[in-house]
């Protein structure tokens, strides 16, 4: 009943805060309604000692709810489906070699240049944070968020190959991602890992093309399954079933879940759209699954918003919170720059083409997931207020302006 209760009350303020952001603010959905859920949080701070019940019930509310598990473990599979099933193959096949470099050797130059400049600059500030925590921080902010950047991305209206650039790094990094947090949580933690270039790299390989294996079977398999039958009802059932019970698998053989989505969903996305359904199933689909990202979106971004009141004494973090912005843009562009540079790919990338990765390239909700997924311990609050200042930054101020700035800086070149 508890877990009735807190859903109902999630969703009765995404509706109510979606239409207030369609009818005063006209912003993109997703920022909309994170911007009104700070203020509303900013409001019940400021009202508290006048209210202390609401302000308490609701606090309690939020930390009752286990975030990293419900995005990590649930609403992450779902939407990541629902972005990949409208991927084309064939865009993404053009652009596969910058897809895979900027999932793989950008997440990891990210990762260090944040962790060392994080190290070296922030006891300016008076605060002392081992580099292991440093590089965590590095490991947990440095993959783009697919759930952001793809819901951004549908209102900036980029050209389409800076657009499968974008979104296919988002969609992949995460595995990497993963294992690299995974990884250095366990050093800070104390626990033994072996570091050999052999057992990472088999981590990464199970993790990253466990998951596409897997994913893939799937895929084809109920592909096959609705060509048999094309019926729009059962063929988004079974859809459902990838998602859900994919996960399951997943999870119990220990590899890559959010992987396993995304390969599923471009499968059935272009394989099963083209060989398994008619024209009423194939819109039905689109139309179920482009409402469950809506929905999830909403409360995603309802959540992040709200994330502000469990958050202790945020502000004593904003300075090196505004530092950490900078540094983690900074080290965005360079792990963008080095591989443009270094790699002969197929097509240059312009000025202007950078300019755009770099920007275009949000933290979201994976990142809050993956710093509240630490135990609990002397430098957690103060990893999750600066994860929490780039994030909001990173969505509010980037996702604002990422489409003004593609149109600028590529109206006259060819992306």
């Amino acid at each position: 009943m508890e877990l009735y209760y807190s859903f109902s009350v999630l969703i009765v303020l995404a509706s109510f805060f979606s239409y207030l952001n369609l009818r005063y603010l006209k912003l993109p959905s997703t920022i909309g309604i994170m911007i009104i859920a700070m203020l509303s949080s900013i409001v019940l701070v400021l009202t508290g000692s006048l209210f202390p019940k609401t302000f308490d019930h609701f606090s309690t509310l939020l930390q009752d709810v286990d975030f990293t598990e419900v995005l990590m473990g649930a609403m992450l599979n779902f939407l990541l489906f629902a972005g990949a099933i409208h991927i084309n193959l064939v865009d993404l096949r053009e652009q596969r070699a910058p897809v895979i470099i900027f999932s793989t050797v950008s997440v990891v130059i990210s990762t260090f240049a944040v962790g060392a400049l994080v190290f070296y600059i922030t006891p300016i500030f008076g605060f002392h944070i081992p580099f292991i925590y440093s590089l965590l921080f590095g490991a947990l902010i440095s993959p783009t968020d697919p759930i952001a950047v793809m819901g951004v991305l549908k209102e900036a209206n980029v050209k389409k190959s800076l657009e499968t650039k974008v979104a296919g790094e988002s969609l992949f990094n995460d595995g990497v991602a993963v294992v690299i947090f995974a990884v250095i949580l366990q050093l800070a933690q104390g626990t033994d890992v072996d570091l050999s270039f052999t057992n990472i790299s088999w981590l990464l390989v199970k993790e990253a093309l466990g998951g596409f294996v897997l994913g893939t079977i799937l895929g084809i398999g109920a592909s096959n399954a609705m060509r048999k039958i094309d019926d729009y009802k059962v063929s988004v059932l079974i859809t459902l079933s990838v998602v859900m019970g994919g996960y399951l698998i997943a999870h119990s053989i220990h590899i890559s879940g959010p992987l396993t989505m995304v390969a599923a969903g471009i499968v059935i996305g272009n394989y099963g759209k083209r060989t398994a359904m008619s024209a009423v199933t194939k819109d039905y689909l689109n139309k179920f699954w482009e409402l469950i990202d809506e929905i999830l979106n909403a409360i995603l971004f309802l959540f992040i918003g709200f994330e502000l009141l469990i958050i202790h004494n945020i502000t004593d973090y904003w300075l090196i919170g505004l530092c950490c912005i900078v540094i983690v843009l900074f080290s965005r562009f360079l792990s963008i720059y080095i591989p443009v540079v270094v790699i002969p790919f197929k097509n240059k990338f312009s000025s202007g083409t950078i300019k755009v990765l770099v920007w275009g390239g949000l933290r979201g909700g994976v990142s809050i997931a993956l710093v509240l997924s630490m135990d609990e311990g002397p430098y957690k609050p103060l990893l999750v207020g600066i994860t929490y200042f780039v994030v909001v930054f990173s969505i509010i101020v980037q996702g604002l302006t990422v489409g003004k700035l593609a149109k600028k800086v590529l109206s006259v070149e060819e992306v």
